[in-house]
């Protein structure tokens, strides 16, 4: 049986408007039709996303609510994500999130990992298709997501491989260095405003900087 490691507060939409409005002179905000697709859809054009979504995740990874996602075919894509975003070494790789249902295409595991503590090979016909989350050595310390556990995580995955064909994107914990890892929606807009990804999902709201 799956335990859920989605234990944290859920933020009500007053609550994240209430957040937002603080910022009102340096963020706008507007609710998207289909946060799926334009969330997918700015992965895909090289964008570096914010994803708060639900309660946060216990232990010691970021599961898909409190996350950097960024698209894995870019091989620029995880010195961009240091440099820019995380403000940390070069060499340090990201973990790439995968449809349980594809996981065995891309990677040599044949049981879910479903809390990113699991390193396995990446396929090395696959590694030139996501060479932003292929470590050195040509594995990856996957996450496998399952619809059953993250339903909302699962269908922005699965959206960007209708537009992809490719079922992973890269996912890496929502903090810059020497932070922890976002909680609260004012803590997401706070790390936006001093970092340099490009887009933050609040739920449903799509927040861009003035």
């Amino acid at each position: 049986m799956l335990f859920s490691p989605y234990l944290g507060r859920t933020y009500s939409e007053a609550e994240i408007a209430a957040a937002i409005n603080r910022y009102e002179d340096r963020v706008t905000a507007r609710k998207c039709q289909n946060v799926f697709k334009e969330a997918a859809a700015s992965i895909a054009n090289g964008k570096i996303i914010g994803w708060f979504q639900g309660g946060a995740e216990c232990g010691p990874r970021s599961l898909g609510n409190r996350s950097f996602l960024a698209d894995p075919r870019r091989a620029e894509m995880k010195d961009i994500v240091n440099a820019r975003v995380k403000f940390r070494e070069g060499f340090r790789p990201f973990a790439p999130s995968v449809l349980w249902e594809h996981q065995q295409e891309y990677f040599d595991l044949a049981i879910p990992s479903p809390y990113m503590l699991m390193v396995a090979d990446i396929w090395p016909r696959k590694r030139s298709i996501i060479p932003a989350v292929t470590h050195i050595d040509g594995t990856g310390r996957l996450q496998t997501v399952m619809k059953e556990l993250n339903p909302h995580y699962y269908q922005l995955i699965e959206t960007f491989y209708e537009m992809t064909d490719v079922p992973v994107v890269l996912n890496t914990s929502f903090n810059v260095k020497g932070e922890p890892i976002v909680e609260t929606p004012e803590d997401a807009i706070r790390c936006f405003l001093g970092s340099n990804f490009d887009e933050l999902y609040l739920g449903d709201v799509h927040v861009v900087k003035l």
